[in-house]
């Protein structure tokens, strides 16, 4: 069938295999975009008309219009906010500006692709052979980007309604992935356990749950140390399997710039499988009762998940009764994006392309990038290279946060105070939540910034077991999410999501939960290169737990 004009992609992306210079949609200005794709790069080098074949079939769905930000009344909507601070001024992007200059920025000095290199980059690694390197980097230039710049819009908008308390950000997926592991199946057990996760906290906050995974391109780790020495052997620290092995030796230590090109492969093949799950039907919430895991089958979770299951399944079947259709899009696909840390700046340059559409940059590694608590310097690099492209940024902040600086990265970041563009991911401990959180949404709410607002309770909260391997208290865990939520509700702020790390497996690496994991049960299944994770049962324990703290602020919106 050949295409209509209605069928034909909403973004076009420089350099890119779909790039269509006359394409009349401007996303920035539309209010009815279409639901985002999940670019799949190996079928996009077959035809473009194979590529349209993915445009979403679903209804337009709500979007922010790319006005000047004071139009919006987000300050009472967000934080509210004492009504005697006066908002400060929005930055106004100038009009003059060449549509091929990222327009988010309010630094004096202007900003190019490679502007970050004037700056000081921590956290890289030093690969012996310069001129392999480049000559990698050459051949990322020209591979075809693995996401689009449109569904990095989308989910900015997305990500905007969560800033408003009108969405809920789901976002978890491995610690750091590895070549070792990349099979069909860890993904799909981690896709699924992410749907599950998700019917919870949907079913319990009644809204929209925006499904963003750590996959499809979280590989490099920060260290805090860049060498690691053994029985007097001094060897570079492992940095994630884009970077260097994990054995200790002079050879898997070694930077190999040719890891780049096969962590491109693996996340180009991952997203393609995402998006097979995504939207082949796998992900139809008719299936909500076939998402169990096996091992989860005869636990507390497992049997609460199936009294969920069955109430969904018994509201699609009076559905069906009444004549409305269950074969709609938005009931047999779902919506799915990737992220990961922005830490490898030569790699994400490489995979960086000016969008057609806007005259905007975007970093095609992913559809979100955070900048980690390590690279979040005022004037370092990697803040640098985030400035200036257009993706949806998060910024991890810990207990040492000052107000002051966070004030002033959001600003660096964001000085257009768009909705979904920034969201403060915050990692801390339960105690220090209570104490430092109200400081930092307080300083933002002055500021007039709009953010949403996530916790990451899982870095606060690792500790060293008897035999030395690392792991996480699963009640530190739960702690931490309660003082979220209790701090939000103190402030009048909105809760907007949850950034976990987490695997589809059966590991043993964090300890607690409903099917208690000990310190002695931590060898049997500790398969995790670098950091302890939640298995399947803990995270879908803790999103039940989620749930009733949304269901409860949804009751108590009603009864005010």
């Amino acid at each position: 069938m050949l295409p209509t004009p209605k069928m034909l992609p909403k973004f076009c992306c420089q350099n890119s295999v779909t790039k269509i210079a006359s394409c009349p949609y401007n996303p920035r200005t539309s209010l009815t975009p279409s639901r985002p794709l999940l670019y799949h790069p190996i079928m996009a080098l077959q035809t473009t008309n194979s590529l349209l074949q993915f445009q979403s079939l679903s209804p337009p769905l709500k979007s922010f219009p790319a006005t000047n930000t004071t139009s919006f009344r987000p300050i009472s909507a967000v934080h509210s906010p004492d009504p005697t601070v006066p908002k400060p001024p929005t930055p106004a992007t100038s009009a003059t500006a060449s549509t091929a200059t990222p327009k988010l920025t309010t630094s004096t000095q202007k900003w190019a692709l490679d502007s970050w290199k004037a700056k000081k980059a921590l956290q890289l690694p030093e690969y012996p052979d310069q001129n392999d390197l480049e000559s990698v980097l050459q051949t990322l230039e020209a591979f075809p980007p693995i996401v689009f710049a449109g569904e990095a819009r989308n989910l900015e908008d997305r990500l905007g309604e969560a800033a408003l308390g009108n969405a809920f950000l789901l976002q978890g997926g491995d610690c750091a992935e590895s070549f070792k592991e990349f099979n069909a199946n860890y993904i799909r057990d981690t896709f699924r356990v992410i749907l599950q996760m998700g019917a919870v906290l949907m079913f319990g906050g009644q809204m929209p749950v925006i499904k963003v995974g750590r996959m499809a391109g979280q590989f490099a780790k920060p260290r805090s140390d860049p060498f690691e020495e053994k029985d007097g052997v001094k060897l570079p620290s492992y940095r994630g399997d884009n970077v260097n092995g994990d054995a200790f030796d002079l050879k898997s230590r070694t930077p190999d710039p040719q890891r780049l090109i096969r962590a491109y492969s693996q996340s180009a093949a991952t997203l393609n499988l995402l998006r097979a799950f995504a939207t082949g039907g796998y992900a139809a919430m008719q299936r909500v009762n076939q998402w169990n895991l096996d091992f989860t089958e005869n636990s507390e979770q497992g049997d609460r998940y199936r009294e969920l299951a069955n109430q969904v399944d018994e509201a699609l079947g009076f559905m069906a009764a009444a004549g409305l259709t269950v074969d709609h899009p938005i009931m047999t696909t779902t919506d799915f994006w990737t992220s990961h840390e922005c830490l490898h700046l030569p790699y994400e340059q490489s995979l960086t392309r000016l969008d057609s559409t806007s005259g905007l940059y975007y970093d095609c590694s992913a559809h979100f990038l955070w900048v980690g608590e390590r690279t979040r310097q005022l004037d370092g690099a990697h803040v640098e290279f985030l400035r200036g492209i257009a993706n949806p940024l998060g910024i991890k902040v810990s207990d040492k946060m000052d107000p002051h600086e966070l004030n002033k990265i959001i600003d660096i970041l964001n000085p257009e105070n768009k909705p979904g563009r920034i969201t403060i991911i915050t990692r801390m401990g339960a105690e220090n939540m209570r104490v430092k959180l109200p400081h930092l949404i307080r300083a933002v709410r002055r500021a007039g910034q709009i953010v949403t607002w996530v916790t990451d309770p899982m870095h606060g909260n690792t500790i060293k077991a008897p035999s030395g391997l690392k792991t996480r208290p699963f009640d530190a865990i739960r702690a931490e999410v309660r003082a979220f939520f209790d701090v939000h509700e103190q402030e009048g702020s909105h809760p907007g999501g949850v950034h976990l790390e987490m695997t589809g497996q059966n590991v043993t690496e964090c300890i607690g939960g409903s099917r208690t994991v000990t310190f002695d049960d931590l060898g049997s299944r500790y398969h995790t290169h670098c950091d302890p994770r939640l298995n399947a049962s803990q995270a879908l324990e803790l999103a039940f737990i989620i749930a009733e703290r949304l269901r409860k602020r949804r009751i108590a919106a009603t009864i005010r």
